[in-house]
């Protein structure tokens, strides 16, 4: 309670020290000095309302932050109550078994207690950048620090490079040897993107004209009629007519409040400086199992002695060949397995095996095989270990050394099962009857077993979801470590074209430019080893695509660091493709990307129609507090009533313009440019004029009145036609590329509650008797109300036709 009690008075505080804040608080003392006791407490009033929408838009943007930190804390992997559970990071506890593996931050203090070739980066710790082993001791040890190879210790915040292990946990949170030194991880961090400093350098330059223009109209209106704090409240109406603070606001608030709305649509924001990107993408590179597909592996065919076996949903018993060919992919998968294809092989096999193996032989970049070399048991001593071994058939090939008629035997019944679109794995087996186990799989005589075919279904979403990629002129790039008969299958179920496919092996006799032009029409990549991938996204980035780009293992770091946009899965992901992206997939799902790209087009837009708005709006406002000066008028604005328009323009700005849903079209437009500016040269000059005509309506009505009614009631005509007019102009923004009838049905619901605050903030100011005279009007009749309702009418009218016209020549 404490924490948020500071949290608030620390936003009051900042809040009083803007510019506008003090500039009201600054007409507040004038008018108390000057006696206007009505007036002061008004305008202090509005400070208070001012402080208030700013701390209510604070803690919205403050809960949004905090639900994505919620989202964002690391998920873990611990064994309770005989199975694996995967449990948020801040709920381990002392004494549960953390299951670490490749890619993964280990999130807790521990003792390792079983391992597999396990390897620990701990230069977070120690500086040492060089990898150590870890083992479990056996024994007691006494305690120890970080580094140092060969112990049984795991600390929180380092990093698994290879194999896996068993560990206890030993101290979580702040009990850790990291959380002594205080030091934080994984926390978003909503830095200024580039945006935000353009926006904050155009309000400098602003409010430095403000300040000069304020101080010029107090020196003449003094000057000229000798009442120096009339002058100087002058002065202050002009500095907040000309500043306009809603920038900020804008780009605060709009960034932060997407990145929300993302995560409620499976897609994390770790960097809000993505979303600026999102809407740029115009390459979308993904990943086929898992994104586009369910990744609910199941064995749809067996291969072996050179028949083939489709399998129902219920196989019932295999013949020999073919149950040896299961059992021996089950040994060759990791016991407690949380990969599908392993978990696959295990439920067709009757399930995992009860013992651990002797040794795992680990997948690698040079050898797409893994090997398990499992203990004899007591029945059987002094029998030979079985050795399982799985992985890419060339691979498996090489390992059981086939000649070149067996690999065309099985390049073909592989072919066959690709087209089908199965993934296919190879199988084989050895015997080792030595003590000592070779330093590598190349070191045992394998035995080829067959071919393992696995099907995994495509989303039901991803073909609509591929088509709005294409309308939207977004090119889906197909990344697969399958065949190509298997990556055209899946490619064809989803909409993306079959014709152009680049392979691997292709790939690395490619120079950069060749790669380039392949790049430029190929639409499937198959047979990608990870490491390739930060090729592909620099070669499409020299090609002039921005580019989105899916990972999921420690290898697709880079990739996912160098694209554009990077998103990391975060159901199958490893945590250092989870830091090194700005995205991250909650469901996998290739749908949420594109429902991504489709909320970062309507954030940007948003955000583009609050600032035209902004702009305009300024323009009358800012005219009608230096018009009067330099025509000798009566003045119109003084800083209670630029304030209560303020009260008008900040929910507009924060609410209704971030609520607003996007236009049917967004995705029908080819992707924004990157350098594209948010506020380009016609739409800045869409905005002004519009503000022109604004301020020539108000000024015109304001001239009429005076010309034949009283100050105050002119002064009431004047006010309410540019009240009016400022709710046309949120509307006709709004209503973008929409006509009247869709535009009335489109708008959303906080911009009629922004508009009847409006209308009922000015009933109050032309009909309660203390108001008025602290506004200095005076009641209007039902015969004026209607001339100027139907001149706020018409200047919603100009404001709707000017936007229309911007539309017509290629303005936002």
């Amino acid at each position: 309670m404490d924490g948020a009690r500071t949290r608030w008075l620390a936003i009051v505080a900042r809040t009083v020290c803007e510019p506008m804040t003090g500039l009201l608080l600054l007409a507040c003392g004038i008018y108390l000095a000057l006696g206007e006791l009505h007036e002061g407490l008004l305008l202090a009033f509005m400070v208070c309302m001012t402080v208030g929408l700013t701390l209510q838009q604070q803690l919205k943007s403050d809960r949004a932050l905090q639900a994505l930190r919620e989202l964002s804390s690391p998920q873990v992997l611990v064994w309770r109550d005989g199975r694996a559970v995967r449990i948020d990071s801040r709920a381990l506890r002392v004494g549960d078994l953390l299951m670490v593996a490749e890619g993964e931050r280990i999130a807790a203090d521990a003792v390792l207690e079983r391992s597999q070739n396990l390897r620990v980066d701990e230069s977070l710790l120690t500086g040492e950048s060089a990898p150590v082993a870890k083992a479990p001791a056996g024994v007691d040890l006494p305690p120890a620090a970080p580094g140092g190879d060969g112990l049984p210790y795991l600390w929180s915040g380092t990093l698994v490079v290879e194999g896996e292990g068993l560990a206890r946990v030993t101290a979580t949170g702040g009990d850790t040897e990291l959380g002594k030194v205080g030091r934080s991880l994984a926390e978003l961090e909503p830095g200024d993107t580039p945006l935000q400093r353009g926006i904050a350098g155009t309000v400098r330059l602003l409010a430095v004209v403000a300040l000069a223009t304020s101080v010029l109209v107090t020196l003449l209106h003094g000057l000229a009629h000798g009442a120096w704090l009339a002058a100087l409240l002058s002065g202050i109406a002009v500095s907040m007519a000309l500043l306009p603070e809603e920038l900020p606001v804008i780009m605060t608030v709009f960034p932060v409040i997407g990145a929300w709305r993302l995560a409620r649509g499976q897609v994390l924001t770790r960097r809000l400086a993505a979303l600026e990107a999102l809407g740029c993408i115009s390459v979308l590179c993904v990943d086929k199992t898992g994104t586009l597909t369910c990744n609910r592996m199941q064995v749809a065919e067996l291969h072996a002695d050179g028949a083939a076996l489709r399998l129902d949903a219920q196989p019932g018993a295999l013949a020999a060949p073919f149950a040896q060919l299961v059992r021996m992919a089950s040994l060759a998968s990791k016991r407690r397995a949380y990969d599908p294809m392993e978990m696959a092989f295990h439920q067709l096999a009757g399930g995992a095996p009860d013992a651990e193996p002797v040794r795992e032989y680990p997948l690698s970049a040079e050898l797409r095989a893994m090997s398990q070399v499992w203990p004899v048991s007591p029945a059987n001593a002094g029998a030979a270990m079985t050795v399982a071994a799985k992985g890419a058939p060339e691979a498996i090939a090489g390992l059981c050394r086939m000649s070149a008629a067996e690999r065309a035997s099985m390049a073909q019944a592989m072919e066959a099962m690709a087209t089908r679109g199965l993934r296919v794995l190879a199988v084989a087996q050895a015997r080792h009857a030595g003590g000592v186990l070779p330093a590598t799989q190349d070191g045992f005589d394998f035995q080829y077993l067959g071919l393992v075919g696995l099907s995994d279904p495509l989303r039901p979403e991803v073909g609509s979801a591929v088509q709005a990629c294409a309308g939207a002129g977004v090119r889906v790039l197909m990344i697969t470590g399958d065949y190509p008969a298997t990556a055209r299958s899946i490619a064809a179920q989803a909409g993306i074209p079959t014709d152009a496919v680049l392979c691997g092996d292709e790939l690395d006799q490619l120079d950069a430019a060749a790669l380039r032009r392949r790049l430029a029409v190929a639409s499937i990549c198959a047979r990608i080893r990870p490491t390739q991938k930060l090729r592909i996204v620099q070669a499409l980035q020299a090609g002039g695509a921005v580019v989105g780009m899916t990972g999921d293992g420690v290898n697709d770091a880079p990739a996912l660091k160098a694209a554009d946009v990077g998103i990391a899965m975060g159901g199958r992901g490893s945590e250092v493709a989870r830091e090194a992206a700005a995205l991250v997939l909650l469901d996998d799902n290739f749908a949420s990307i594109v429902n991504g790209i489709r909320l970062g087009r309507r954030i940007f837009g948003n955000m583009r129609h609050a600032m035209s708005y902004v702009l305009a709006m300024h323009v009358p406002i800012a005219g009608m507090a230096l018009l009067p000066v330099l025509l000798d008028w009566p003045g119109l604005l003084y800083p209670v009533h630029i304030a209560l328009l303020e009260l008008i323009i900040d929910p507009a700005c924060a609410l209704a313009f971030e609520n607003q849903a996007a236009a049917p079209e967004q995705m029908q437009r080819p992707p924004r440019r990157p350098e594209e500016p948010l506020l380009e040269r016609r739409t800045v000059a869409a905005a002004l004029v519009q503000g022109v005509l604004v301020l020539l309506v108000v000024a015109g009505a304001y001239g009429a009145a005076l010309a034949a009614l009283p100050a105050p009631a002119a002064r009431a005509v004047g006010y309410a036609v540019l009240v009016l007019a400022n709710v046309g102009l949120i509307f006709s923004n709004l209503a973008y590329r929409r006509s009247l009838v869709q535009a009335v049905g489109a708008a959303n619901r906080t911009f009629w509650l922004v508009a009847a605050a409006a209308l009922a903030l000015l009933a109050v100011v032309l009909f309660v008797p203390g108001v008025t005279s602290a506004f200095q009007v005076a009641p209007l009749s039902w015969g004026q109300l209607l001339v100027v309702a139907g001149i706020g009418l018409g200047s919603m009218a100009l404001s709707a036709l000017v936007r229309l016209a911007a539309i017509r020549h290629g303005a936002n």
